[in-house]
């Protein structure tokens, strides 16, 4: 579907470059997953999480690859609800764009607890609100503002982990026995690691939605999808090791926050409060990036009248989807204030992997002269995306599967009732 035309009154502005779209992918992969995640994938897998985060990366190399060839070609706001939409039928990718927004409606609000435990933990849920208003008006004010902050943020979280890395390879506490993968790893438990490992990752999708966005996007997207991935694991690989030299599986699965815990365990008392501070920055960028992203995905959907019409709206000055935005910033100020950050993780990461698996069927289709990936990227995509999902506690399963149903049957629903009318 090619963008809308230059001059439309609902055109968004096209003002990232390269670097820009890095930065958001990074800001939203650089994020609270990385200090959440490793514990839980621990209790998972055992000695076994580093291969867990293997199977991860390699699952998300795949839906990387095929999300940047995709938006090349289709360079509008949406991602793969667009990519599904127009490659696979309107039904999958109706059912792409609502697993993205239910999905990561729920991330924002898990970040934006994040965020409240770290910052006042006796008041986590009223810091959770005050800073999704704040990133609202952030990004309502224009995205090259949000692009502004994510960068500060990025820089700081990385300093932050490499800091972390370091003291616990330098420390006299490091064994790299400890590495070692011991009878403890399962199948089964590394499948599980992988699947939470996978939510630290998903923060690519984030560059394909802006596509409508970016300066010349068949060349900033496929350039910027990998390069913020591939920092992403270089960080996640090197802060996995460090943490896991001087805790081991046994440590790790007991911790609650796994890098101060690491900190302390390597005799850097002084990094513990760094570390918080590190903590709630990138969840305050994850959050940043996920409200950009959920608020574009909306405007494709209401464009497309999939969600009400009035959220298809973009502000005249500002060059934003302002309605959706408000929207989505008011509702996962509701859920940050009402709900748990485990169950919110839970079922975004289901919501995430069925999102993907739409992606790669859809780049399947792709053929050689519209830029298709190697033919096993796609299935090695796909087939990660729905093993890593149905590897999830059964919890998350039933939850991420029910509401995929009634976003199904709104869909029939509505199909049914257009067509009554048509008749009529």
């Amino acid at each position: 579907m090619p963008p809308p035309a230059v001059g439309l009154p609902d055109e968004l502005r096209r003002r990232l470059g390269v670097p820009d779209a890095v930065m958001i992918g990074l800001g939203s992969m650089i994020g609270a997953g990385i200090f959440a995640s490793l514990g839980p994938a621990a209790r998972a897998a055992g000695s076994g999480m580093l291969l867990g985060l293997a199977l991860a990366g390699v699952v998300a190399y795949c839906n990387a690859t095929s999300s940047a060839r995709l938006a090349a070609l289709y360079p509008a706001s949406g991602g793969t609800y667009v990519y599904g939409r127009e490659r696979l039928g309107a039904f999958w990718g109706y059912l792409a764009g609502w697993a993205f927004v239910v999905g990561k409606t729920a991330s924002c609000a898990a970040m934006a607890l994040t965020v409240g435990t770290y910052v006042w933990p006796g008041q986590a849920h009223a810091v959770a609100v005050a800073a999704v208003v704040a990133l609202t008006a952030v990004n309502y004010a224009g995205v090259q503002k949000s692009v502004l902050l994510t960068r500060v943020i990025v820089a700081v979280v990385l300093a932050v982990l490499a800091a972390v890395a370091t003291a616990s390879v330098t420390s006299d506490g490091m064994d790299a026995a400890r590495l070692e993968i011991g009878a403890d790893a399962t199948v089964t438990g590394v499948l599980q690691a992988a699947g939470l490992l996978f939510f630290a990752f998903a923060g690519y999708a984030r560059i394909a939605t802006l596509g409508e966005e970016a300066r010349d996007p068949a060349r900033t997207i496929p350039r910027a999808v990998p390069i913020a991935l591939g920092i992403a694991l270089v960080v996640y690989v090197t802060v996995a090791v460090g943490v896991l030299s001087v805790l081991g599986p046994g440590g790790l699965d007991s911790a609650d926050a796994p890098l101060t815990d690491a900190a302390r365990a390597a005799d850097a008392g002084w990094l513990v409060p760094v570390v918080r501070v590190g903590a709630a920055v990138a969840a305050l960028g994850s959050l940043l990036a996920l409200i950009l992203g959920v608020s574009r995905t909306t405007l494709a959907m209401a464009r497309d009248h999939h969600l009400p019409h009035a959220l298809a709206a973009v502000h005249p000055r500002f060059k934003v989807p302002h309605r959706a935005e408000l929207l989505v910033g008011a509702i996962v100020a509701i859920a940050a204030a009402t709900t748990d950050v485990r169950g919110a993780i839970g079922f975004s990461s289901f919501g995430v992997l069925a999102y993907y698996a739409i992606a790669n069927a859809s780049a399947w289709t792709l053929s050689s002269t519209e830029g298709r990936p190697a033919r096993i990227i796609p299935i090695v995509g796909l087939t990660g995306c729905l093993v890593l999902a149905f590897a999830l506690p059964l919890p998350s399963v039933l939850t991420g599967a029910a509401v995929l149903l009634i976003g199904a049957a709104t869909y029939g629903i509505r199909l049914i009732s257009t067509r009554n009318q048509k008749r009529i």
